[in-house]
């Protein structure tokens, strides 16, 4: 499949620059992958679509502070993005450097507070850097850094972005960025959920550089996905089976749930337990085996996470409906509104 197949034009107006003043107040889209009929509501509304005996599937991992803003030794800005799930090795963290012209191993970030960081490797943008700092490196990171907001908000981070770039269930640290589904939910919503009789559990898919790469390729077919850290235990396992045999739906939260629950189905409709790494690109014309059900946001065009939803919703309908949503002025992207495929 050719990369211009997942394109579409959306005007920069559109695009979230803060999140909505509830996290249940953004939109919702309701896509009806069968009758190919489209619905618009607001997220607080979810609970009506969902019925007795379903599984929302949700990914708990945290973002971590991981953008470092320091000087160079000649005095030059430089900015570093840790990478959490690849970090702590030997003392090292694996980093990309922003503004790395003329840095060279050995050279030092000074970040303030007597703490640096010194590089013992660089390519082309990334690199090893050991700090000085002798602490965990999560509690440097909590003391000195700033949440990773994506590039396309165009401003700096404030205090509100710590609570609501999280989700409120998110409970471990090693992302450097949002399962942005999962940003819509409340404590409240999740309880009035509940109540219905759906069930909730939790995978963990630490995000990395994998889920946001570009794809640089022509065809579709030969862009390769970084590894990402997943874990999933043996009792989420069991309530998805245990979903699969009543005939409930698995509705995964996120593109990144359903990598993680893709990524370790065994080909038979179960899901096999434990911690590892995942490549998996989903793309048209994969053969989900898990979920049947997704929610999730509005993706940049001719990313990864366009090219699952298309997989799942069917590429004619998921794009008619990023046009519609386009006319109706949704708000677009990680603080944008939210969509439901069944």
């Amino acid at each position: 499949m050719k990369i211009e197949e997942f394109d579409y034009i959306l005007p920069r107006s559109l695009i979230a620059q803060y999140p909505s003043s509830g996290r249940e107040e953004s939109r919702l889209m309701i896509l009806h992958r069968k009758s190919g009929e489209i619905e618009h509501r607001v997220f607080m509304d979810l609970p009506e679509f969902l019925q007795a005996g379903d599984l929302l599937v949700v990914n708990n991992t945290r973002v971590l502070p991981a953008r470092l803003i320091g000087r160079k030794e000649s005095g030059g800005k430089c900015e570093i993005l840790l990478i959490p799930s690849a970090n702590g090795v030997n003392g090292q963290s694996d980093v990309l450097i922003k503004g790395s012209g003329r840095l060279k191993e050995g050279a030092r970030i000074h970040f303030g507070r007597g703490i640096y960081g010194e590089i013992k490797a660089l390519n082309r943008g990334k690199a090893k850097v050991s700090f000085s700092h002798s602490g965990a490196i999560s509690d440097l990171l909590q003391e000195i850094g700033h949440i990773p907001l994506p590039p396309y908000i165009k401003r700096e981070d404030e205090p509100l972005d710590r609570v609501r770039y999280q989700t409120i269930y998110a409970e471990k640290d090693g992302s450097i960025a949002a399962p942005t589904a999962g940003l819509h939910f409340t404590q409240a919503l999740l309880g009035s959920i509940q109540r219905r009789g759906v069930k909730v559990t939790s995978i963990t898919l630490h995000i990395g550089v994998g889920t946001f790469a570009p794809v640089k390729t022509g065809e579709v077919e030969n862009h390769k996905m970084d590894s990402e850290w997943i874990e999933i235990s043996r009792e989420t396992g069991e309530e998805i089976e245990a979903t699969k045999r009543r005939g409930g739906r698995v509705i995964s939260v996120g593109t990144t749930s359903t990598r993680a629950l893709e990524s370790f189905a065994d080909g038979e409709g179960k899901i096999r337990s434990g911690r590892g790494s995942s490549s998996l690109f989903i793309h048209p014309p994969y053969r989900f085996q898990i979920i049947d059900g997704l929610i999730t946001n509005f993706h940049l065009p001719r990313s990864t996470l366009i090219m699952l939803t298309c997989a799942f919703a069917g590429k004619e309908l998921l794009m008619k409906a990023y046009r519609e949503a386009v006319e109706k002025k949704y708000r677009f992207y990680s603080y944008g509104d939210a969509m439901l495929i069944l």
